[in-house]
């Protein structure tokens, strides 16, 4: 618990879910339930952001472990717990998380005109299970969260999305899910071995190099499907392009965090010697991705798509950061999924404005919206400035860091990861152009009106995080700057140890002797 004496996660984990026994009790007439229902999902989500950044104000960034611990029984006979804790690696994405949620249901305010009420409830669910993922230490309890984000997100994809939502909702259901059962046999082996389920305890326990190199397959068929990574990928366009805007917003923001999370919750720590050894699978996989995704966007047509593709080319580069096992590189990775969250959910949000007014994402159909909408072309040029790493932006000091940690590996590693650098620009700037400049020579074009109070509150916090994070980037660093050095030197003595036998072997030897 925190020094205030409350169990600070736990509330914010579950007041959501108060929000939505709340909507479900409002009664009248349809017009009635959904204005209710939407005020209801805002206050909730606005009071579950203000408790939360009580992680922000008690923060102890000396400490490199986990705080605001809690603790209580579940099934003590097989080592599970309830357990609560956030550290440095965790700790921004359940402040990521509910900072977008209140955001997206601004978004959906006027957008959203059917089974609001059930809307709403999907969007607190998916709150709870979010941050309850990002601050779970037990096992169990993680992969109940983590496999529970599925099903509110399966539903605002396929009741609230596009013509082909039913399609694309199973299909991203289905790949995630596929993944996900090989991690539930790595947690009954890892169980069996250490007869607990406690992150804390596993992240100290040190498995036979063997039996690290299946986990590390395990948890690399769950967590590449989650980043996406190539060429695991090809659920995330189609999920974008037929969600609502506020469910991409989610998508992109927090639930590609998930993989990379779990990389550096359980694949690094957990298993030191298989993640070195297949480093170099990650790196491959990780530099096509950049080139793929980069090649593939500079086609695209569909605005949603084209950001979409640029959130695989992004999530490269982490992987890429996260598997140099240097303090640079992990904390580049760290601030770039941070700023990835902020700025990829921006840029959907600014499709949104313009898809909600003339109801198509068609690049050709828009041009010189400068002369109608100069707040929104301004906005939309700082996130994509921030997007293509533009120094004084939070995109810039993730790249750069994950350009050092990869010189630190290999030069062509750097080279090759740093091509996102180039061909980043080369597919935001050509939409921001088609889409901003030129002349105005479609009539419909002509009534388009400039952004609304309502819009401007949305892109207000998300500009100013942008610019904040490039200024100031160490107000952010501080966070996990402990844990990740912790990190770093656990990965560089347990490659320097000798290799684990596994406990029969190191039965008969000591039998022997």
């Amino acid at each position: 618990m925190n020094a205030a004496g409350f169990p600070v996660l736990s509330l914010i984990t579950w007041l959501p879910l108060v929000g939505c026994g709340v909507i479900m009790t409002v009664r009248g007439d349809e017009a009635t339930v959904a204005s209710n229902a939407r005020w209801i999902a805002l206050w909730t989500s606005l009071i579950v952001f203000a408790v939360s950044l009580v992680l922000w104000v008690e923060w102890n960034p000396h400490d490199p472990g986990f705080q605001f611990m809690e603790s209580l029984p579940w099934l003590p006979d097989y080592g599970v717990g309830y357990k609560m804790g956030v550290d440095g690696i965790s700790v921004l994405f359940v402040l990521l998380s509910t900072l977008l949620t209140p955001i997206c249901i601004l978004a959906s305010w006027e957008s959203i005109t059917r089974y609001v009420r059930e809307y709403m409830i999907a969007f607190l669910i998916l709150e709870t299970m979010m941050v309850g993922m990002f601050c779970a230490l037990d096992f169990v309890v993680f992969y109940i969260f983590f496999e529970g984000v599925l099903i509110p997100m399966f539903l605002i994809i396929g009741v609230w999305g596009g013509p082909r939502r039913v399609y694309s909702a199973f299909k991203f259901f289905l790949f995630t899910l596929a993944g996900s059962v090989l991690m539930l046999l790595a947690l009954l082996a890892m169980w069996q071995y250490a007869h607990t389920t406690d992150i804390p305890t596993l992240m100290h326990t040190h498995f036979p190099a063997k039996m690290q190199f299946w986990l590390f397959l395990a948890f690399f068929a769950s967590f590449a499907v989650k980043v996406p990574m190539w060429p695991v990928h090809t659920w995330l366009p189609d999920a974008h392009v037929e969600a609502p805007t506020a469910g991409s917003v989610i998508l992109a923001g927090v639930l590609l965090k998930m993989g990379a999370y779990g990389f550096l919750r359980f694949s690094v720590p957990m298993l030191p010697q298989a993640s070195a050894q297949l480093a170099p699978l990650v790196f491959t996989l990780s530099v096509v991705a950049v080139v793929y995704a980069a090649l593939v966007a500079l086609a695209q047509e569909d605005m949603k798509k084209l950001v979409a593709y640029s959130s695989i080319a992004h999530m490269g580069v982490v992987t890429i950061g996260i598997f140099t096992f240097d303090v640079q590189g992990i904390q580049g990775a760290l601030f770039l999924m941070l700023s990835h969250g902020i700025i990829s959910a921006a840029l959907f949000l600014v499709v949104g404005v313009i898809y909600d007014r003339l109801h198509t994402r068609e690049i050709a159909r828009y041009g010189g919206l400068a002369a109608r909408m100069p707040f929104y072309a301004f906005l939309f040029m700082v996130f994509v400035m921030a997007s293509v790493g533009l120094p004084g932006t939070s995109g810039f000091v993730g790249e750069f860091l994950i350009t050092i940690g990869a010189l630190h590996v290999n030069f062509w590693l750097a080279l090759l990861g740093s091509l996102g650098l180039i061909l980043g620009p080369m597919y935001t700037l050509y939409l921001y152009r088609r889409v901003i400049f030129g002349r105005l020579t479609k009539p419909d074009l002509r009534g388009l009106l400039d952004l609304k109070p309502r819009e401007i509150a949305i892109f207000a916090p998300l500009a100013l995080l942008a610019i904040w994070m490039g200024v100031y980037p160490s107000s952010f660093t501080r966070f996990w700057e402990a844990t990740v050095t912790q990190m770093v030197a656990q990965h560089q003595q347990a490659m320097a140890a000798p290799p684990l036998l596994p406990p029969k072997v190191q039965l008969a030897e000591a039998t022997s002797r």
